[in-house]
């Protein structure tokens, strides 16, 4: 196994041993945190993931940014083309549904109707198994963010995380891409872009 495949596994089991209130109440630290960012507070088009597992919840996120009126998209895996696409949603509850590996994802018929192109996002808030001081992060080991970000380098990339997933430097590959800050429960990180 890769120093890089045993960091995620390890970092990973830790992550999923937190209780569901360690993260309601880290996860809730995280979005206030993040909800009075500038890269977050000024733009209007902002993409985020759908939490599922042990990750940073983002449910309530979505919501508050939607009341916002901001411009709120959210991934849809494409497995045979090995991409996300951005799809904008304004009812969580009603447009998402168990999708690539169980993940909440849009409906089908709001991918068809409410795509937005990458280079129309501001902000991206995303996921990961390992995080590193400077920005650095490693993903699930499907690449998907990582080409995603690399088809918007314009936009803010903001990952988030709990604090056990900061190592100090990750063993980054080429193709693994640097974020502009991390925010986790108790501070926020700037990235080396």
């Amino acid at each position: 196994m890769t120093e890089a495949a045993n960091l995620r596994k390890n970092i990973l089991a830790a992550r999923n041993l937190l209780t569901l209130e360690e993260i309601a109440v880290k996860s809730l630290a995280i979005q206030q945190v993040l909800l009075n960012l500038d890269q977050v507070r000024t733009r209007q088009s902002i993409f985020v993931y759908v939490s599922f597992r042990s990750e940073v919840a983002t449910f309530d996120l979505i919501n508050i940014l939607i009341d916002m009126g901001k411009t709120v998209t959210v991934p849809i895996t494409r497995v045979r083309e090995k991409r996300l696409d951005a799809i904008r949603i304004t009812n969580p509850v009603a447009d998402l549904q168990p999708g690539y590996c169980m993940i909440p994802e849009p409906r089908e018929e709001l991918c068809r109707t409410n795509h937005v192109a990458p280079g129309d996002i501001e902000t991206i808030l995303l996921p990961g198994s390992v995080f590193d001081k400077r920005g650095g992060r490693f993903g699930y080991g499907g690449g998907y963010y990582d080409r995603f970000l690399a088809g918007n380098p314009a936009a803010t990339r903001i990952g988030l995380a709990f604090e056990l997933q900061i190592i100090d430097k990750a063993p980054l590959s080429e193709h693994d891409q640097i974020l502009d800050l991390v925010v986790t429960e108790t501070r926020v990180l700037s990235g080396k872009r």
